[in-house]
């Protein structure tokens, strides 16, 4: 058994912790699954863009609940225990969810990519069977991953100390807890990290920049304004999730606090899902349009 030590062990604070990840969870599951059933129940936003949005969503969900709702039990039965095989599956679920994210962003930055730079050619090139391919590519790697870095886990011994200083069982903190042999899975930890993270977000800067060069082109301030309203969102959403992603690991550096990096790895493991579907809807038309009417929908059958 492991023991998750969470963000503080004064019991006064506990109830308030509570209340704020528990308001945050249910905001996340319900803004999420609204995207999701507007993006469903219209029949012209099956396209490409939304076809990976609604994938969005439900990774975000996915996200939240691999680390949320055991936090929460663990604070109503005033326990801290999490059980070796739990702790192996959240961080399983934690890191696929983490990795799928990073792919589906870096998909919707080429399905920008080709929508702006590439329009006339644009049903031609981002097809049913490309999307498809593409989302369910994410997944396997994703899938992969995870399973590599959690089974590269299991050999590990562990000593007496078994406190994690945080509030899920994250792969860098069970590593360090390890009383065998780290040298490998901190190779693979770091070079996974700079191949996906990296890798990715070096993608999804070239096709920003080819954006930012064809926008520049387009004549009228109505084009301009247009194309870059219809990138926005994912700019915004995209900028959230790497900069909290990259501040946690350079402050937990910098500082080398465990208590501040779980405290920080809130931002993007909380926040940012909770926060997508507003950015999404707030940014878009579409959205709007569709939730609106369902809503409408809802309240005349009620």
């Amino acid at each position: 058994e492991f023991l998750l030590m969470g963000f503080s062990e004064e019991p006064e604070l506990q109830p308030l912790i509570f209340g704020l990840f528990l308001s945050m969870y249910l905001i996340t599951v319900f803004g999420n699954l609204l995207i999701i059933l507007a993006v469903s129940s219209a029949s012209h936003l099956h396209t490409p863009m939304y076809f990976f949005l609604t994938n969005l969503s439900l990774v975000d969900i996915c996200f939240t609940s691999a680390t949320v709702p055991k936090m929460l039990w663990n604070i109503q039965t005033q326990s801290k225990v999490i059980t070796y095989a739990g702790c192996i599956t959240q961080m399983y679920f934690f890191i696929f969810c983490a990795g799928l994210e990073i792919f589906l962003l870096t998909v919707m930055a080429y399905d920008r990519f080709v929508a702006i730079c590439h329009p006339l050619h644009y049903t031609v090139i981002m097809n049913p069977w490309l999307c498809g391919l593409l989302v369910l590519v994410s997944w396997i790697l994703s899938a992969l991953n995870s399973l590599l870095q959690s089974l590269m886990v299991v050999p590990l011994s562990f000593c007496t100390a078994l406190e994690i200083p945080h509030f899920f069982c994250e792969l860098n903190q069970m590593i360090q807890l390890a009383c065998s042999d780290t040298f490998l899975n901190n190779m693979v930890m770091y070079f996974v990290a700079m191949l996906l993270g990296g890798g990715a977000f070096i993608g999804i800067l070239y096709s920003y920049s080819k954006i930012v060069s064809s926008i520049r082109g387009i004549s009228s301030a109505q084009g301009k304004y247009k194309a870059f309203s219809t990138c926005a969102s994912h700019l915004l959403v995209v900028s959230l999730f790497y900069c909290t992603g990259l501040g946690v690991y350079l402050s937990s550096a910098a500082t080398q606090s465990s208590h501040s990096s779980a405290t920080a790895s809130v931002m993007y493991t909380v926040i940012t899902p909770m926060l997508n579907p507003f950015i999404y809807s707030l940014r878009n038309k579409d959205i709007k349009k569709s939730l609106t009417r369902l809503c409408g929908m809802t309240a005349t059958k009620g």
